[in-house]
């Protein structure tokens, strides 16, 4: 097979938009979702998201990874504000309306993309009726990355909202049968297969598949 080589030098050479295409692509497949966020005057706020990360277990914690805030950032804005926000899980029948909300709209993402804001008790953010999994989050800190200026943040998980029938006996959540779709790049979408998964590894025994 054919290889192709950048430098770093090379790299920064590169048209503009086939420079974005293919360093967004390079990592591979990212996890996708909406985040919900509301001002305390009310305003909602509905985008997409493609840098989400587990951060930790115990205690429960999500980052989030946003472009520099030199311009408005409303998902980040609405946070820092309010102290909660949603992320909710991309299903295949309405990724074009999610797709959508990366458009600057002048009105809430919501009502321009004819997603519904399903409200929760004791919670400020709207999470996305459509979506089939859910997670309420709260601020816990964020830092401003002194290589770009991109802004890392961090959340702690306050409820979680699944279909019963995607959870194993051990915890794991079968995103198949949920419907989560993951993403690749800045564009292109992509539907699972049943994964496979494995037993612990030890040094001193192979492993075997669960």
């Amino acid at each position: 097979m054919a290889e192709r080589i950048y430098t770093n030098a090379q790299l920064s050479q590169l048209e503009k938009r086939f420079r974005t295409n293919l360093i967004n692509s390079l990592t591979g497949f990212k996890s996708v979702a909406l985040i919900g966020s509301q001002s305390s005057k009310g305003s909602t706020n509905l985008s997409i998201f493609s840098q989400i990360i587990h951060v930790g277990a115990k205690p429960p914690l999500i980052g989030i990874l946003f472009r520099p805030h030199t311009v408005p950032r409303h998902t980040l804005e609405n946070i820092l504000d309010t102290k909660n926000f949603s992320i909710n899980h991309i299903r295949e029948d309405f990724i074009e309306k999610a797709h959508h909300t990366s458009a600057r709209w002048d009105i809430s993402e919501f009502e321009g993309t004819d997603l519904t804001p399903e409200y929760r008790s004791d919670f400020v953010a709207p999470f996305v009726a459509e979506a089939s999994i859910k997670i309420g989050l709260t601020y816990v800190e964020h830092t401003i990355l002194k290589c770009n200026e991109t802004v890392f943040l961090v959340g702690e998980i306050q409820k979680v909202i699944l279909p019963e029938t995607c959870i194993g006996s051990d915890g794991f959540i079968n995103l198949v049968e949920a419907g989560t779709m993951t993403c690749s790049g800045l564009d292109a979408y992509h539907e699972v297969q049943n994964p496979v998964r494995f037993t612990y590894a030890k040094p001193d025994r192979s492993v075997g598949k669960i």
